[in-house]
């Protein structure tokens, strides 16, 4: 079969890759043309002997968050919509396979859908959270969703819309990591790091992200590194995929030797470090698979955010408090998200055994919610009985 897929963000680069191992497990004749990341490409390029279909655009080409940002980019964003329909006209695939990255693929489902083509929503838009009215177009446009978070079955229940839960993929994605199976001393030796302790620190893949929290988390590592009993951590910054070591040097000084940019290393630096302060999104859930005690920040453009406010209904802005529909690690937004209250959390989390312990054990519940292993391959042959069925 011949399958379209797209993906927008790192996110659903991780997701995608994984879907398709088992898309070509389930269907190893399967022609698959994408729109996401080297993770994707990597898959594409080891399991399609031939070379049709492939790579269409990459996600740092138009990777677009927030309100305001939507508006500045609104060319380009409409171009890239515009692109993407003739592509899937002219490629005329079984089904289009959307990942999460709902301003663009809510466009692409409506179009899709009117063109005949079956259309699957893998990663489902987070309704739940802001903008319900979406769901009208989720029953309009998609023949079948794909959900992987727990808390959302009841809610889609309530909605009267059907979906397929096989569990998280990034379960897999975590267990079946190298650096799960990496040591410290390989990871250490591998990227000339001293034998020191790690502080991760996560700002994020955007460029907006990573220029709000840059700045945060310079001061939070150099007021850490004053203190007597943290003056030989040494800390890490996981380097985005999409990004360049220019984006985060400008925010550094010469003498900032303790603070090093890593790229192609987030999950290991995430497994090796001795707590994390992370940008909210997947990479928070990946902390808490890889079981390192972690305080999220977020700081978002104040108008977005202002708009946010009023439109957003949920608790948490983390997946794994939602998921456990409380606080298993601690949150600071805009104002909130500071180098003090930084040091602080993090402090606490390094120095109070009982409090590092509850967070583990939280965790724990996180990860007994999310299923068990081989969510990506289900979900693959659960797309296939779908198409099969002609629903």
């Amino acid at each position: 079969m011949r399958y379209y897929i797209i993906a927008g963000e790192a996110s659903g680069d991780l997701h995608g890759s994984n879907l398709m191992k088992g898309i070509y497990a389930e269907d190893p004749q399967a022609k698959i043309r994408f729109w996401g990341g080297d993770l994707m490409h990597e898959i594409f390029s080891r399991c399609q002997e031939d070379n049709e279909g492939g790579l269409v655009k990459h996600y740092k080409e138009g990777a677009i968050i927030g309100f305001v940002e939507v508006l500045v980019k609104a060319r380009q964003l409409l171009g890239n919509v515009s692109f993407c329909k003739k592509d899937i006209e002219q490629w005329q695939p079984d089904v289009v396979i959307l990942i999460d990255y709902p301003g663009f693929n809510f466009k692409i489902a409506e179009f899709a859908h009117k063109k005949g083509f079956k259309v699957f929503y893998y990663i489902a838009p987070k309704v739940w959270a802001s903008r319900e009215g979406r769901i009208k177009k989720l029953k309009a446009y998609v023949d079948k969703l794909f959900i992987v978070f727990p808390f959302e079955m009841p809610y889609f229940d309530s909605k009267g819309i059907s979906y397929i839960y096989k569990g998280n993929p990034l379960v897999d994605a975590v267990d079946g990591s190298k650096a799960m199976l990496e040591t410290r001393q390989a990871f250490l030796q591998r990227n000339n790091l001293e034998d020191k302790p790690v502080i991760a620190m996560l700002a994020g893949s955007r460029k907006g992200e990573i220029s709000t929290m840059m700045p945060v988390l310079k001061e939070f590592a150099h007021k850490m590194h004053k203190l007597p009993q943290y003056s030989d951590y040494q800390f890490l910054i996981a380097g985005a995929p999409a990004r360049s070591i220019e984006d985060y040097a400008k925010f550094l000084d010469s003498g900032d030797s303790f603070i090093k940019v890593l790229f192609g290393q987030t999950q290991a630096i995430i497994r090796h470090a001795e707590a994390a302060v992370v940008n909210s999104g997947t990479a928070s859930l990946e902390t808490v698979l890889f079981n390192t005690p972690q305080v999220v920040g977020y700081i978002g453009n104040p108008l977005t955010f202002l708009i946010a406010k009023r439109i957003v209904k949920i608790k948490y802005i983390s997946l794994g408090n939602l998921i456990i529909d409380r606080l298993a690690f601690k949150e600071f937004i805009q104002d909130d998200c500071n180098p003090d209250a930084l040091v602080a959390e993090v402090r606490e989390l390094l120095e109070n055994q009982a409090y590092r312990q509850k967070m583990l054990d939280d965790y724990a519940q996180i990860r007994s919610a999310l299923g068990g292993s081989g969510a990506s391959s289900a979900v693959a042959k659960a797309m296939l009985e779908e198409l099969a069925s002609g629903k």
